[in-house]
């Protein structure tokens, strides 16, 4: 048999001592996920902005359903509560205008939300740049974000929402009037708004109404009496913004009639969600929701009394 030489069996004994490592030290990354995504709508351009996400305790916040049933539902879609919801808005360019449809929370609600002025810059925008605001409804989810300390988060904005939702919160004597849990509602819009109001920042529309060249305002009642629609239509496309016309989607997408406790109207909100969902599921357009996963931009099909959510397809860019 050969003998290896001195050298080379000093070499294959050290080798395995010094070989590298099979696995890499590889710490977990910290960075946060991307919260803006483009999509095209013929001549304009929607972004989709997350302001975070925040757990909502589900099993506490539906009611027209049996705790099984809605437990039933969440299991069949992977979930168990408390989970985190997407807290969305919507930036629509319009090539003349730059409309944001409502402002998130502020960081209102917890250290994982508040995050739509840097996800506004990720997208290539400033908040002077922000020609109008849409409010859907005056919850503290969609306002928040109107002020940073006691200031115009959007100095050159004009505000705009329904006068009946601001008729209603912004109204001391439905304050006093207000079981105690609801409360908070009335102060948190009075907080927001009122220096908005002062400021000559705030401008109401009464009912349907064309706000911007593509950009329509549409009732829609129920969660709060002033709950508004925005409707976006360009190049023969549309898209709807629905606010909290649906919440909690992998529940009420099977069950419609399922609402949550602070629907200032439940069987408002229960017609306004059906029309809706049928409408949507009838002519294909696509919905953009405040309340699902980010980007919260989808389609909607009909399976029968239950309804199904298909997200946009992703596209690295928005161009045609």
């Amino acid at each position: 048999m050969m003998k290896l030489s001195r050298g080379l069996l000093l070499l294959a004994l050290a080798t395995p001592f010094f070989a590298p490592p099979a696995d890499a030290n590889a710490p977990l990354s910290k960075v946060p996920q991307s919260g803006w995504y483009r999509i095209a709508l013929g001549d304009f351009e929607v972004t989709a902005l997350s302001d975070g996400t925040a757990p909502i305790p589900v099993e506490k916040k539906l009611t027209g359903a049996t705790p099984a049933t809605i437990a039933a539902a969440l299991s069949k879609a992977f979930l168990t509560p408390p989970f985190d919801t997407s807290v969305n808005t919507f930036l629509v360019n319009t090539g003349t205008k730059l409309v944001l449809i409502d402002a998130g929370t502020d960081g209102a609600f917890g250290p994982s939300v508040g995050k739509l002025l840097a996800n506004l810059k990720a997208a290539g925008y400033a908040p002077e740049q922000i020609d109008e605001i849409y409010i859907t409804h005056m919850h503290g989810d969609h306002i928040g974000g109107l002020l940073t300390a006691g200031k115009p988060t959007f100095p050159h904005a004009k505000v705009r929402a329904a006068k009946a939702e601001a008729d209603f919160w912004l109204t001391q004597e439905n304050m006093d009037k207000a079981p105690a849990d609801k409360k908070d509602f009335f102060k948190t819009a009075m907080a927001t708004m009122n220096p908005l109001i002062a400021a000559g920042k705030f401008k109401p529309f009464d009912g349907s109404t064309d706000l911007v060249p593509g950009i329509k305002a549409v009732p829609a009642p129920g969660h709060t009496p002033g709950h508004t629609f925005y409707q976006v239509t360009s190049g023969g496309q549309t898209l709807v913004a629905w606010g909290d016309a649906l919440v909690v989607a992998s529940v009420q997408l099977g069950d419609p009639t399922v609402s949550v406790v602070v629907d200032n109207d439940i069987k408002g909100a229960v017609a306004t969600r059906k029309a809706a969902l049928a409408d949507a599921a009838k002519n294909g357009y696509i919905v953009a929701l405040a309340h699902v996963p980010f980007p919260g931009l989808g389609h909607l099909g009909a399976e029968g009394s239950a309804y199904r959510w298909y997200p946009v397809n992703y596209m690295f860019s928005p161009s045609k």
